[in-house]
């Protein structure tokens, strides 16, 4: 009895933000469309259905701007500052940062899946990402980065292998990372 009551909590948890959110934006709707049908109605005698879905559309682009700008940028700033004072706190923060734009950020980095022979006897192979083609600056000029990604795990490894055993895959870089972080479980 007690899971059962666990879950239906779990459920008002899940459901009560959504619906909250919901009657929010429909009593807005009916006051807006109201409100305005009204002095539309007296002044213009015109009458536009559906203008409150409009006025609350652009009300809730201006808040998000406002969010965005006002109240979230200042703040990543101010987080940034304190964060940038902290050696060992900063590099640990800009790698997990850049790692996370990487994935999933407006600059995708891994857009180049391969297949990576990593063992000539057995025939083993690893899918990755293509990160680096050219390392001459380390001193390798026939080798090329390649990211492995872990299964289940926001985490991975780089390897320098050599340019001849990595296969460009012509995949979608977004299943080829489900594939690999799902440990194959996901289809391609």
């Amino acid at each position: 009895m007690k899971r059962i009551i666990r879950y239906f909590l779990q459920g008002i948890l899940y459901l009560a933000p959504l619906a909250i959110t919901g009657y929010i934006i429909y009593m807005l709707f009916r006051f807006t469309d109201g409100l305005l049908q009204e002095y539309l109605e007296a002044y213009l005698h015109i009458k536009v259905p559906g203008l409150g879905i409009l006025i609350i559309v652009l009300f809730l682009v201006l808040l998000g701007w406002v969010g965005q700008s006002i109240i979230a940028r200042p703040f990543r700033i101010l987080i940034n500052k304190i964060i940038s004072r902290a050696p060992l706190v900063r590099d640990v923060y800009n790698i997990i940062r850049d790692l996370f734009s990487a994935l999933v950020g407006k600059e995708k980095k891994f857009t180049h899946p391969v297949l990576v022979k990593v063992n000539a006897v057995s025939e083993l192979e690893k899918l990755g990402f293509l990160t680096q083609s050219d390392l001459k600056k380390l001193g390798e000029k026939e080798k090329v980065a390649v990211y492995f990604p872990h299964s289940y795990n926001f985490s991975g490894e780089l390897f320098i292998v050599p340019a001849v055993h990595v296969r460009p895959l012509d995949l979608p870089p977004g299943d080829v990372m489900k594939f690999i972080v799902s440990g194959g479980v996901v289809n391609l």
